[in-house]
């Protein structure tokens, strides 16, 4: 839901900024590489160190940078299939770092093995989630549905949270840093809910498209089938005449 209204809305705002970049003559894959790294820069940098509050900021302004090279692609008429395949899959490596500069902090000084797991379950069922969607439509099914969770809840849940958490270094009483934990175990919930949608959305499809394709190969036998008897009667029968 927030993938296709949260999308909508910043693509719009963007749309000045994307042009004014264009001017400068920036490439869209060179902002697609750049927003990248500041993301994985703030949060490999910031999280593992608890400076959730600064992490989430350097993340938030760099991760805008999927919206815009798209728009800056789609503005100079350079949309092309490399650019969605590099966007795609760098989309993937800056999930990894966020939820992997979670992980770090866990596994580290936030010393709780059981949040460090759940950090690792929504690192890892975030790239099935996206490579479910993928790999079914690489098959050809059209995976009619979004799920529960999709990457924008994903990190909007996380990044919320973490950047509030974090406000507790400003003299905001501790317990706001519940929050994170809190936001950890919805998102795996969720992205695990999403999972299990996709998995059964793409067992239907497959099971229809199987079925439809079935129905095709029997009606095409049985025609081949029907046409093959009515030439066979038709060369019975030019024989007895000629005989």
């Amino acid at each position: 839901m927030l993938n296709k209204y949260a999308r909508a809305f910043f693509t719009r705002v963007l749309t000045p900024f994307a042009a004014f970049l264009l001017r400068l003559g920036v490439s869209p894959d060179a902002v697609t590489l750049i927003g990248t790294a500041g993301v994985v820069a703030g949060a490999l940098v910031f999280f593992p160190m608890g400076e959730f509050f600064w992490g989430t900021i350097t993340i938030t302004l760099f991760v805008f940078s999927d919206l815009v090279d798209g728009n800056m692609a789609r503005q100079a008429g350079v949309s092309s299939r490399w650019g969605a395949f590099l966007d795609s899959t760098l989309d993937r490596v800056a999930d990894a770092a966020i939820f992997g500069g979670l992980a770090l902090w866990y596994a580290g000084s936030g010393n709780n093995n059981a949040l460090c797991a759940v950090a690792i379950f929504c690192l890892a069922s975030g790239q099935v989630v996206s490579y479910t969607k993928a790999r079914g439509e690489s098959i050809g099914l059209p995976v009619a549905v979004n799920g529960l969770i999709e990457r924008a809840e994903r990190l909007v849940i996380t990044l919320v949270a973490a950047g509030v958490s974090g406000l507790e270094t400003f003299g905001v009483p501790s317990w706001i840093g519940v929050l994170l934990p809190i936001a950890l175990w919805v998102v795996a919930a969720g992205s695990l809910v999403t999972l299990i949608q996709r998995v059964v959305t793409v067992r239907r499809e497959s099971a229809e498209a199987d079925a439809a394709a079935a129905v095709d190969a029997g009606t095409g036998s049985g025609t081949g089938s029907g046409s093959g008897t009515a030439s066979g009667t038709a060369t019975t029968s030019s024989e007895g005449g000629t005989a």
